[in-house]
């Protein structure tokens, strides 16, 4: 990821109904949620909600999908992981022991049919 895209990405989450409207597609995954109903769940009008959609999607962290006459959003994990790759490319210097604690904050664990194995 360029610096650039960074930038755009986090510009787009500096900003409240945006990164609210983030979090619950990321908590939607992976069904998504059709735009009407993220305006209603918001409590923003439609038209406003697409701007926000539009501007999110701009920065490469939420796709769309037309299905039939709804467009159904979702957060765009990918994207959403080469930004947090990016932020953390020189964690600590390349000093493991020191990014370990990040690293282990932000690994699944426990998730429904993985290998992984919880220390808790």
């Amino acid at each position: 990821m360029e610096a650039k895209n960074a930038i755009a990405a986090l510009a787009a989450l500096a900003q409240t109904t945006r990164l609210e409207t983030f979090r619950l597609l990321v908590k939607a995954e992976p069904d998504g949620i059709p735009a009407g109903e993220l305006a209603r769940l918001m409590d923003i009008p439609q038209n406003t909600m697409s701007a926000h959609l539009a501007t999110l999607a701009r920065a490469g962290i939420v796709k769309s999908e037309r299905q039939s006459r709804s467009i159904i959003y979702r957060a765009d994990l990918e994207g959403f992981r080469e930004l947090t790759l990016f932020l953390l490319k020189d964690c600590c210097g390349g000093n493991a022991e020191l990014c370990a604690p990040l690293i282990a904050d932000l690994t699944p664990c426990c998730v429904p049919g993985s290998s992984q194995s919880c220390a808790n």
